[in-house]
């Protein structure tokens, strides 16, 4: 994170040299040395406060706490006035985490299935109640499915988005669908108990599915895996016309999902899916429509 800052800092032109304490350092350094004051423990600054935290002219920390406000980094809260992280930490973090270790990783598992089994495959996160595209790789099979790249659609209504909403204890699920749902098909869940019921697949076999539910005749088989370091989740899926899936087909990429999810979630320490997986004592395999 502190390298983004940096870049975003670089790219300023407003930014030009103050003094700290006897020593000349760059506006770079001066910003990202504010920044790290900020802490669970300390969520707002003042100028006294970072004049004499970092040991700094009043003047030169009022001039660069302004600046950082201008630009983004902070946020300013009054009465009295006070600076806070700004929506632009915010927005680089974001952009961040969808160019992690654990994303790269899920892609290029995404990317040999899509390979193996011809059908479009997707990387998607989960975001509030929705899940967010933001990987696709296009199958080749003369009958295509694919969603856009920044499409949304409710989690409880897709394979993908209930793998996800799985690794949530009941008591989440239901606080993230106060006003219930509106379901877009008869096949998806109709209420918050039968998302709750639906639920249930993912948690003991490893995988979800969905067919005819958010798209009609699309089917869409999908896994979830996370890196607890930085508490990231992912999910992914290969999606296919329902009516051309063949039970041969189903469980092979069935295998070829949980297979790459596990390998996965053992680099990255998931223990919610070894867990899963130690417990399943050969349940949850692949399985005949």
């Amino acid at each position: 994170m502190a390298c983004i800052i940096v870049i975003v800092l670089l790219l300023s032109t407003k930014f030009q040299y103050t003094k700290l304490g006897d020593q000349k350092m760059g506006a770079i350094e001066n910003a990202a040395q504010i920044l790290r004051l900020f802490g669970p423990g300390r969520l707002e600054v003042s100028v006294t406060e970072v004049s004499q935290l970092l040991s700094m002219p009043k003047s030169s920390a009022s001039r660069l706490l302004k600046t950082m406000l201008v630009e983004g980094l902070l946020s300013r809260s009054e009465n009295p006035p006070r600076y806070k992280v700004g929506n632009l930490l915010f927005e680089i973090s974001r952009l961040y985490k969808l160019n992690s270790s654990l994303i790269d990783a899920v892609d290029e598992a995404v990317k040999e299935i899509t390979r193996e089994t011809g059908h479009t495959g997707y990387v998607s996160i989960l975001d509030g109640a929705d899940v967010l595209v933001i990987r696709m790789h296009q199958g080749s099979h003369a009958l295509r499915v694919f969603t856009p790249l920044g499409q949304r659609a409710p989690a409880f209504a897709t394979a993908i988005g209930r793998s996800l909403l799985s690794r949530f204890p009941d008591n989440v699920v239901r606080s993230l669908h106060p006003e219930g749902v509106t379901s877009p098909s008869p096949r998806a869940p109709q209420n918050v108990d039968e998302l709750v019921a639906a639920l249930d697949q993912p948690r003991r076999f490893g995988w979800a599915e969905a067919l005819d539910e958010a798209i009609p005749g699309v089917g869409s088989i999908s896994v979830s895996v996370s890196d607890p370091e930085i508490r990231e989740t992912v999910g992914f899926c290969i999606s296919y016309p329902a009516s051309h899936m063949s039970d041969e087909e189903r469980n092979r990429a069935i295998t070829l999902l949980t297979t790459a999810a596990e390998r996965i979630a053992h680099r990255f320490g998931d223990q919610f899916l070894m867990q899963r997986a130690q417990r399943a004592l050969g349940g949850g395999g692949p399985v005949a429509a």
